[in-house]
């Protein structure tokens, strides 16, 4: 009697979306951190809050390029060229960032 043989079924790496989303916030998050508690005097005209716009927005941007990283990175496993898809996914990256930044001050220090 045989014994029965365990199915051997390709294995493609699982894609874990929370990681690059959460290091993507982080970095996006120390960016604006930089220009937003880097203000000594604030504009009376931005209002008392004006803070939370830029803090939200932009680590919101920085998160969406991490899930874009995501994507590509499952795609490079699929069979796209790997490299083209690191240097894809850094230019999303820092165009989103870029977006997000103006999103976030648009109204106080990007006028």
């Amino acid at each position: 009697m045989n014994a029965p043989q365990p199915s051997v079924m390709p294995t493609t790496p699982s894609v874990s979306l929370f990681k690059p989303m959460l290091l993507g916030g982080c970095i996006a998050l120390l960016a604006i951190s930089f220009f937003v508690f880097g203000v000594d005097n604030p504009n009376p005209a931005w209002g008392k809050y004006w803070m939370v716009r830029p803090l939200i927005i932009t680590p919101l941007a920085g998160a969406m390029g991490g899930v874009f990283y995501a994507f590509m990175d499952y795609q490079s496993a699929r069979g796209f060229n790997r490299t083209l898809a690191v240097l894809l996914s850094l230019v999303v990256f820092v165009v989103g960032l870029w977006l997000g930044i103006v999103l976030g001050l648009a109204g106080t220090m990007w006028n």
